[in-house]
């Protein structure tokens, strides 16, 4: 039987010294509250804290700093101006549709004969390699530029250079020790790259390269902000960090989303009932998930033609098969997470088990990525989960904070055909008769690096917080530091020694309705997830501390504040019980 999930850990960020924050309200007229939160994050200067909340375009990096970003763009436009045919080489997941979506549109806009590719998972495997080859060649392509994919590619690079392809390798994920010989590699990760971001998407990439184009060629086709809201979409379905330029991209692609030109990202949003301002929750629970369905668990070309199309019908019936590969993959999904917990039950040890890799015959390939980001939740473990199907396996790994997962899987490389990918999320292949051995030194390499740490979620409050400050104007100025995701969460908050209003309620038998008192004020507050999951005693009378998000809704024209619970115990506690993951995890 598996022990509970763990109960996490908080603590409290270190308060920034007082006339920090009296500074920042003197001079931005902001709450206490959020100014501590600003200080906490790093924006205790003024001009800082400004430029935080306003974030600009002008700051944008040359996207000529990206190495070999402008032999790309050359060779793209000599392949343009000569009438070759260029294939675009997308990947199957959301960032890699994005990708090949976004370069091919905006090829397309400068002239150019462009044939967009991604490949099946099931029958084409991951990254640039025999399949992406026989498109080009069944094309009668000359050159062949990559997007979210190639830069562990070494294989299929030489064989293109044999055949005369030309390839152009944009992506994002980490190199290996060596780069693939392609005419040119545009990755913000290589070692030699002085581009001030590592951390683009690999849509990201494409769309710096997408204004370099627009730049050398005064094209006003693609304008200022070629498909910013593929940059959003791909950023946040990616997990990528929320920082810096990132952060900016995601804020103006969220605004253009909104209002967006492309027919299928319209279509995509009637049919998920996406309305209203788009936040990144409707893109990470929502729009996400139904994109990378059609590479999970049918044709990932159907999600590239949804955002290539110009014609409202395909469109809708594009989204409406979206919809359907969506629905597939949770079943999948949940008959595979089922038995993956069956599987690990008998025999789970927590202080033997530092990384877990399961392996099956049957388990789908496309969602077994998924799974294994629901037992990290449920364990809080690195785990691969291996989906075999004959002489192969494809192993797909998901990670904790603050542990690098590809680094551990570079250990046992010895035992694998394939691998790649990045520090939190990595993909793989082996022998079925090496899965044993891969396990044993996985399980090794997370051992030597997590044995000595307390391995227990760890809650971290931006400040602490009496009730009487929670008010409309905190959390609607609390909005402006969005949008939020990796690296830039919402606001989180502690309020110590505080008391239940009255008895708490259970919400359709999962959930928690309350209401928090001090003296200075109440607070409603709703703890998704947590019925049944607190500790003995701490929805008893007495003191209680919890650590919560705000949110502001609208109950019938009134403005109602509400904080979403992500911990209560009892006050001056180290430990905090969390709320549940998602029903439906981001994509």
């Amino acid at each position: 039987m598996l022990p509970p999930a763990p109960v996490p850990r908080w603590s409290v960020a270190p308060a920034p010294p007082a006339p920090q924050v009296a500074e920042l309200r003197r001079q931005l007229n902001l709450p206490r509250a959020m100014c501590v939160v600003l200080a906490v994050r790093g924006f205790g200067q003024p001009n800082a804290a400004r430029s935080f909340l306003r974030p600009s375009l002008g700051g944008m990096p040359d996207p000529a700093s990206l190495a070999d970003a402008v032999p790309a763009c050359e060779r793209m436009l000599t392949a343009v101006e000569r009438g070759e045919t260029i294939l675009v080489h997308g990947d199957y997941d959301v960032d890699g549709i994005a990708a090949a979506a976004l370069l091919t549109r905006c090829l397309r806009a400068l002239g150019g004969r462009v044939v967009p590719f991604v490949p099946h998972r099931l029958r084409d495997g991951y990254d640039f390699g025999v399949a992406g080859l026989a498109a080009a060649s069944s094309a009668g392509a000359t050159l062949l530029v990559t997007a979210d994919s190639g830069t562990r590619a070494h294989g299929a690079v030489e064989e293109a250079r044999r055949a005369s392809l030309d390839v152009i390798i944009t992506d994002h994920h980490t190199p290996d020790r060596t780069l693939p010989r392609s005419f040119a590699l545009v990755n913000p990760r290589r070692e030699d790259c002085s581009y001030p971001n590592q951390d683009l998407s690999g849509t990201g990439v494409v769309f710096e390269l997408a204004r370099l184009l627009g730049r050398m060629t005064g094209s006003e086709a693609i304008g200022p902000l070629p498909h910013v809201e593929l940059v959003a979409l791909a950023t946040i379905a990616d997990l990528v960090t929320l920082s810096h330029h990132n952060r900016v991209l995601v804020r103006h692609g969220l605004n253009a989303l909104q209002d967006t030109g492309n027919a299928g990202l319209r279509a995509l949003m009637q049919m998920a009932r996406v309305r209203g301002p788009v936040t990144p929750g409707h893109i990470g629970f929502t729009l996400a998930p139904r994109i990378n369905a059609a590479g999970r668990v049918g044709e990932s070309r159907r999600a590239l033609d949804l955002l290539l199309t110009d014609d409202e019908g395909e469109a809708a019936r594009l989204a409406g098969a979206l919809e359907s590969y969506n629905a597939e993959r949770k079943q999948t999904e949940a008959r595979v997470l089922q038995e993956a917990l069956a599987r690990l039950a008998p025999s789970y040890d927590p202080g033997r088990d530092f990384g877990l890799v399961l392996a099956s015959r049957g388990w789908h390939p496309g969602v077994i990525g998924i799974v294994a980001s629901r037992l990290v939740d449920r364990l809080h473990r690195p785990t691969i989960l291996v989906s075999v199907d004959g002489d192969t396996a494809r192993g797909s790994a998901r990670s904790i904070s603050g542990f690098d997962i590809l680094a551990a899987i570079a250990k046992g490389r010895r035992h694998l055909d394939r691998f790649g990918g990045h520090r939190q999320a990595a993909g793989m292949s082996l022998a079925p008769e090496r899965i044993d051995a891969f396990r044993a030194s996985f399980n090794e390499a997370a051992e030597r690096e997590l044995a000595d740490r307390d391995l227990r979620p760890h809650l971290v409050a931006d400040a602490e917080i009496r009730l009487e400050e929670v008010t409309e104007p905190l959390v609607r100025y609390l909005r402006h530091m969005g949008p939020h995701g990796i690296g830039n969460p919402r606001p989180l908050f502690l309020a110590r020694g505080i008391r239940l209003d009255e008895p708490v309620k259970t919400v359709k038998g999962a959930h928690l309705r309350m209401r928090l008192r001090d003296r200075t004020g109440t607070l409603d507050a709703i703890g998704f997830g947590m019925a049944g999951r607190v500790e003995p005693g701490t929805l008893l009378p007495g003191p209680v501390d919890a650590v919560f998000r705000l949110k502001l809704d609208n109950y019938r024209g009134v403005p109602l504040i509400q904080a979403e619970l992500k911990g209560i115990g009892p006050a001056s506690s180290r430990s905090v019980t969390p709320a549940r993951a998602p029903l439906e995890s981001p994509a």
